[in-house]
């Protein structure tokens, strides 16, 4: 009787909203072990909002935390914290993947949709395939900035702790979740040199995208086998708007609070790369400097990624589509390929309802919190963009407000579009058209 229940439900539900319930199951999950009283450095069980805010926070990877992680955790928490943002990284789905490939078994159809919908691969590379490329590449990259990190803070912690700061720091910046184990993030490492290169390295890298880590290899294999293969026009747009990104903001922070060069670069990196790491005191940054950090944040990282917010492939196609319909061209072009009316479409469904849920959350907010309007509406587009960077008022928030800054983390990770794609649940094909409307517009 339960297995045809469950068939059933299985055909009801799409790909994504079995997505939807697979990141809320890990979260609910996450923080029912972080209120363990094992999991807290006092030995004391923590309230159960605070416990999912920080489980989803950390499966998210947004970094948004109401308890100073380094602290209040035990390094039984600590760790399943790093266990949630590592999960959250990769998707959960891949996790599954590779368990159920370890112990023999078989993909289905259905695994294998959802795996679709939570990893972005070039269509002509088989995914089980390219689901093993991305565990070797990311344990690769976190496991050479471990070894970096933990070289540099060997003098002043000793290996032990020296190897586990280097290991949470290294998964935290290429997983993008901005958790840190120091309570005023990395200002005190503001102008060293190796640490910020390092780190702002593993953030790029973690946000530019698995499938265009996989390019570039793909790129250089075959230079050295004096192979033709060309870059994908994707990987090279997303590069060209990451380099723009992470410059503009640069400027603008660089030359509205007179910081350091590096410290800028630092927080311009942290910001577009939807990481939330921190150099400076977010909370005492100028106007300018925080609404460029606002629009950073809601671009946000490459798509295919660990970074979240609206994606910056997203944010280039509205630009280009925007370029093109101003001088009359039908036709949107980049590097001498037509990017497709389905493209465009998604694009701007994608801004619009990361619009409406910012909307919607700032007027909820606007009634139950009695923070200012920037603070209350950096905080969202930061949860929304899964970035972690906040004004101070994450742990002063009331219960209602964190759920909803906890839903804002979920939709953020999952995707807006995907999230109202669940809510409307299978599309039914229509056989007939309607006639069109009169509708003035601008």
């Amino acid at each position: 009787m339960k297995k045809i229940t469950l068939e059933k439900l299985w055909d009801v539900l799409t790909p994504i909203q079995l997505l939807v319930i697979g990141y809320i199951s890990i979260s609910i999950i996450g923080s029912l072990l972080l209120m363990l009283p094992i999991a807290s450095s006092s030995g004391i069980s923590q309230n159960y909002i605070d416990a999912l805010f920080t489980s989803t926070s950390a499966s998210t990877t947004t970094g948004l935390i109401v308890e100073d992680t380094g602290t209040y955790y035990s390094l039984f928490g600590q760790g399943i914290i790093l266990l949630l943002f590592q999960i959250g990284a990769l998707g959960y789905m891949i996790g599954v993947t590779l368990m159920v490939l370890g112990l023999g078994g078989k993909i289905s159809i259905t695994d294998r949709i959802l795996l679709r919908e939570s990893v972005k691969r070039p269509t002509t590379v088989n995914m089980i395939w390219f689901v093993k490329i991305i565990t070797i590449i990311t344990f690769t990259i976190e496991a050479l900035g471990a070894l970096a990190l933990s070289l540099y803070w060997t003098k002043d912690f000793g290996f032990n702790d020296a190897l586990y700061l280097g290991v949470f720091h290294s998964v935290s910046a290429f997983c993008t979740a901005g958790f840190s184990l120091f309570k005023d993030g990395f200002i005190g490492y503001q102008s060293s040199i190796l640490l910020n290169v390092v780190i702002s390295v593993l953030c790029i890298l973690g946000a530019i995208g698995f499938f265009v880590i996989y390019d570039v290899l793909r790129f250089f294999k075959s230079s050295y086998k004096k192979e033709q293969k060309k870059l994908s026009v994707y990987t090279k747009f997303s590069f060209l708007l990451t380099v723009t990104l992470i410059l503009f903001g640069f400027i603008i922070i660089f030359l509205s609070e007179g910081n350091s060069i590096m410290a800028s670069m630092f927080q311009a990196i942290s910001s577009s790369s939807t990481t939330g790491f921190n150099s400076v005191d977010i909370s005492i940054m100028d106007l300018p400097s925080l609404f460029i950090m606002m629009i950073l944040m809601f671009i946000g990282a490459s798509s295919g990624g660990t970074g979240g917010g609206m994606k910056s492939s997203t944010f280039g196609v509205l630009v280009l589509f925007t370029y093109y319909l101003l001088k009359g061209k039908k036709d949107v072009n980049i590097f001498k390929r037509i990017i497709s009316p389905e493209k465009i479409d998604k694009a701007f469904g994608i801004f619009i309802t990361s619009m409406i849920f910012i909307v919607v959350a700032l007027g909820i907010l606007l009634f139950t919190e009695e923070f200012s309007f920037i603070s209350l509406l950096f905080e969202i587009v930061s949860a929304l963009g899964t970035v972690g960077l906040s004004l101070g008022i994450t742990p002063h928030l009331s219960s209602i407000g964190k759920l909803v800054i906890i839903s804002l983390m979920l939709i953020g990770r999952i995707g807006p579009l995907a999230i109202g794609f669940s809510l409307l649940g299978k599309q039914k094909e229509i056989s007939f058209k309607y006639p069109k409307a009169d509708i003035f517009v601008g």
